[in-house]
This record gives structure tokens, sequence and C-alpha cells, in this order.
């Protein structure tokens, strides 16, 4: 005798609910698996138990790509739809659309983090840890990268300031250097100082202790008082060329 049709329905029993899950969801991949090998199909199976656990299976290394490649397919689909007069369904389909991107890349961020790593396969996560490797790897350029451009900005300023520095010593040796030769010269030319220093300080006849001056003009004329100031220079330092000849 053939086996009767079994009637589908709910199983009460919890525990037996969850054995006929295990069961039926390994003879569920199993189908996938081998329908993709024996095909040539791209498969993508997704499977939320009555707990909210995640199990999938791709054919492809990502679940993304599958995804992705179904959006593309269904866009004509969905022009289709946009068309339609009744707006409360282009909305419920754009909300549904959107939600599913918002859960895919919130797992794929707690895989990022790694948590929930549970439900991935073998081949899942040596992809999951390929993608890491390579973000790592674009990190580390970017931050050699950004030390790089900081060193070669700080050995600019370092030559700067070298050289800044250069100018400062050779400014300080030409000044060193000319009051060495003043010194020089004026060992050299005692007498020649001697004037200098008389000149500077000369003594006027008829000028009182306040610096004013009494006498008469050439013509015979008595002119009005000259302040004379001790302090204004009288000697013209254009003149030293004289002595030092």
């Amino acid at each position: 005798m053939g086996r009767g049709k079994v009637q589908l329905k709910k199983i009460e029993n919890k525990i037996n609910r969850q054995v006929t899950f295990s069961k039926r969801r390994g003879g569920l991949v199993k189908k996938a698996h081998e329908i993709s090998v024996l095909c040539d199909a791209e498969v993508a199976l997704i499977v939320f138990s009555t707990k909210g656990k995640l199990f999938e299976y791709s054919s492809d290394l990502s679940m993304e790509n599958i995804l992705e490649r179904y959006e593309r397919y269904s866009y004509a689909e969905r022009q289709l739809v946009a068309n339609d007069p009744d707006s409360s369904v282009n909305w419920s389909l754009e909300y549904s659309k959107l939600k599913s991107r918002i859960e895919i890349l919130q797992r794929n961020q707690r895989h990022y983090m790694g948590e929930d790593l549970d439900s991935l396969s073998l081949k899942e996560l040596q992809h999951l840890e390929q993608q890491l490797d390579t973000a790592l790897k674009h990190i580390r350029s970017k931050k050699n990268q950004l030390m790089y451009e900081s060193i070669s900005e700080l050995q600019k300023k370092e030559r700067t300031i070298q050289d800044q520095n250069s100018m400062l010593a050779k400014k300080i040796k030409e000044k060193e250097k000319i009051v060495a030769q003043q010194a020089q010269w004026e060992q050299q030319n005692p007498e020649a100082v001697n004037t200098i220093s008389f000149l500077i300080t000369p003594t006027f006849p008829g000028l009182n202790n306040s610096g004013t001056y009494h006498g008469e003009a050439s013509d015979g004329t008595r002119r009005n008082e000259l302040d004379l100031s001790l302090d204004q220079p009288i000697f013209n330092p254009g003149h030293l060329g004289c002595f030092a000849a």
C-alpha cells in the first residue's frame, strides 16, 4: 500500500515541533544545495525559526549578491506596480523593501562586530574573514598615508626653522666681526680716539653754566641770547673718516 497523504497543520507539541523543524530545515538546505550543484542554479534560502533565529543558505559566496540580483529582476515588476493609482500598495511595497534592507544591514553589522555567528556556515565565515582582512588593509593604508603626510609637513617646518636659524647665526657673526674690527681699530689708533672724544665735547668762551652764550655779531650789533644745549650733538660722525685717514 502507498503512503497516505499527510495533512499539513501546526504541530502542537513544542518538542516535536522543534525536532521536526530541525529535520525539515536540514533536508531543505540539502535540497537547495543539490539543485544548485546539479542544475548550476543560484539558490538563496532564508529561514526564521519561531524564536526569530536566522538560518540561511546561498549558492554564491554572499547572500547579498543574490538579493541584489533579485531586486534588479523585480525592478520592472515594481515599476508596473508604481503606475497603479492605488498609492497605498506602492508605499507598502517600498516599506517592505526598506525594512528588509535594514534587517540585512543590521545583520551584517552584527557579523562584522563578531556577533550572531552561530548561523553562519564555514564558507560564510571564511568569506566574512576575507572581507574583514580587506577592510583592515584599507584602514592601515589610509593610516600610513596620513602619518606620512604629517611627517612630511613636520620635516618642511624643520627645514624652514633651520634656514631661519642659519640666517640669524650669519647676522650675529657679521655683527661680531664689525665690533671686533672697531675694537681693533681703537687699540691701534688711540690718538684718533682721544681727538674724536675731544671734538664730541668742545668748550666755548663766554658759555655760562646754564648753556647760554652772550656775544656780539660781526656787524657790532648785540644778538639775542643763543641757547646751546650740551646734550645736543655738535660733532658730525661723518668726520671720523678724516681722522682715520
